[in-house]
């Protein structure tokens, strides 16, 4: 990654108008509609895990409810011995 950009994300976030929408960090359009939130979460992880992206899963609220890193991840779990 080049110096002053930011890593991609991916989000699953409540649609207003009902479902559950696949939206990237930089678009204003969702990549994927979907009735139900485990339907947006599997397409999600399967577009996160192609594109090395994070992923940031959201509850009806919009906030974060849980997060994981398909990419570089620069602070990976260590190792247990």
């Amino acid at each position: 990654m080049g110096i002053g950009k930011k890593k991609s994300s991916h989000h699953v976030v409540h649609n207003k108008d009902g479902g559950w929408d696949v939206k990237r960090s930089e678009s204003k359009r969702a990549s994927g509609h979907f009735d139900t939130k485990i339907e947006a979460e599997k397409a999600a992880r399967k577009i996160s895990i192609n594109q090395k992206t994070e992923l940031a899963i959201h509850g009806k609220d919009g906030k974060i409810q849980r997060k994981d890193s398909h990419g570089n991840d620069p602070l990976p779990p260590r190792d247990k011995k």
